[in-house]
């Protein structure tokens, strides 16, 4: 058995657990507050207490598997992000906490197109573009209901099967959101296409002996 310390779970004092919690789910932690008034937040297998009581300063430096994501999510629910010295970014919890987070070392930027969009999103762009049956509006809207008057570029679905055509800009931010959407391309490279290249054809066959 390995002798030492087993984990480490970092404590934070905070004024109000319940926005401390919300704040911090835009991290991937899930959890609730306990009677004792503490928060046991989880994301996989990491653990970070939260105590209702009087705030004190503190600092948490978290790696993230996608920077832009976690910056969008923050920016949208209204906490500013700013990039700090040496790649990492840097915000603040409802607390005055400050969070630094970036991606782990050794993890490669993901690559992007010159106007900031990964290449993804705006090679699926360009493929529906060459294709008839988009609608001709964006299917997303706003955050509140809005119809959004933006051509539709890009079609998602999930794995339920639901579809939707959006606007680049509303698309960035259902991916972002919506966990279970992703970009169906329909470029030919997709699951009939793969399907339909392993089934038998006649010449192949094997012939009876």
């Amino acid at each position: 058995m390995r002798s030492g310390v087993q984990a480490q779970v970092p404590v934070l004092n905070v004024g109000d657990a319940d926005a401390a919690g919300r704040f911090y789910a835009l991290f991937g932690y899930t959890g609730r507050r306990g009677e004792d008034g503490r928060s046991c937040l989880r994301c996989g297998d990491l653990t970070l207490l939260i105590v209702e009581g009087t705030p004190a300063p503190a600092t948490l430096y978290l790696h993230v598997d996608d920077v832009a994501a976690t910056t969008a999510r923050l920016v949208a629910a209204g906490h500013p992000v700013e990039n700090a010295p040496g790649g990492e970014c840097c915000t603040a919890d409802p607390d005055g906490n400050t969070i630094l987070f970036a991606r782990p070392p050794g993890v490669p930027a993901p690559k992007v197109e010159p106007d900031g969009r990964p290449v993804p999103v705006r090679r699926a762009a360009q493929v529906a573009a060459r294709r008839d049956g988009a609608p001709g509006h964006c299917q997303i809207g706003g955050p509140r209901g809005e119809p959004c008057t933006e051509p539709a570029e890009v079609k998602l679905a999930d794995s339920w099967g639901d579809t939707a055509w959006g606007c680049l800009t509303h698309a960035d931010e259902t991916l972002v959101n919506a966990r279970g959407a992703f970009l169906a391309t329909e470029d030919g490279t997709g699951l009939a296409a793969y399907l339909a290249a392993r089934q038998v054809r006649p010449e192949t066959a094997a012939v009876p002996g």
